[in-house]
C-alpha cells in the first residue's frame, strides 16, 4: 500500500504545528506563572504544584485550541466539547503531567537544578506527544455533519 502526502496536506499541517506552539507558549507561561505563585507564594512542594501549574496550563490550551487551532475540527455541541476536553485531559494532561513530575523529580530532586529551568525543559520534552495526541486522539478529523463548523 502507498501513502501519499499532497503538498497542500503538509502546508495544513505546518500552520496547525505552528497554532499549536502559539497556544503552547501562552499556556507556557501560564504554567511558568502558575508554579512559582504555588511553590513560592503558597508553599506547596515542588511535584504537586508542578502539577497543579500544568492542570493550569492544560486547561487554558484546551479553550484555545477549541477555538483557534482545531477549531475546524469542533462541533458546536456542549456535549461534544465535553468530551473533547475529557479526552484532552486523559491524553495531553497525562502526558503533560506525569512527563513534567518525572523530569522534575529528575533534573530538581537528583541534580538540583532551578525548578523554572527544569520545567522549560519538561515542557519542551512533552510537547511532540501532545501535538500527536491532540491531532489524533482529541480533535480527529470527522465527516461533515450537521452539529459540526467545517472540517478539513
Amino acid at each position: 500500500m502507498k501513502v501519499v502526502i499532497r503538498s497542500d496536506g503538509w502546508i495544513a499541517l505546518a500552520k496547525r504545528w505552528l497554532k499549536f506552539h502559539m497556544v503552547g507558549l501562552m499556556g507556557m507561561c501560564v504554567q511558568l506563572c502558575t508554579l512559582p505563585l504555588l511553590k513560592s507564594g503558597l508553599g506547596i512542594d515542588y511535584l504537586p504544584a508542578t502539577a497543579l501549574a500544568v492542570e493550569a496550563a492544560v486547561l487554558h490550551n484546551f479553550a484555545w485550541h477549541e477555538r483557534f487551532t482545531w477549531k475546524d475540527r469542533c462541533s458546536v455541541r456542549f456535549s461534544d466539547m465535553l468530551r473533547r476536553l475529557f479526552r484532552f485531559n486523559l491524553t495531553t494532561g497525562m502526558i503533560s503531567i506525569v512527563g513534567n513530575i518525572l523530569i522534575m523529580r529528575y533534573l530538581v530532586g537528583t541534580h538540583h537544578m532551578p525548578y523554572l529551568m527544569a520545567n522549560i525543559i519538561a515542557i519542551g520534552c512533552c510537547s511532540i506527544l501532545n501535538f500527536l495526541a491532540s491531532d489524533l486522539l482529541v480533535f480527529r478529523k470527522h465527516a461533515a455533519s450537521p452539529g459540526f463548523t467545517g472540517s478539513d
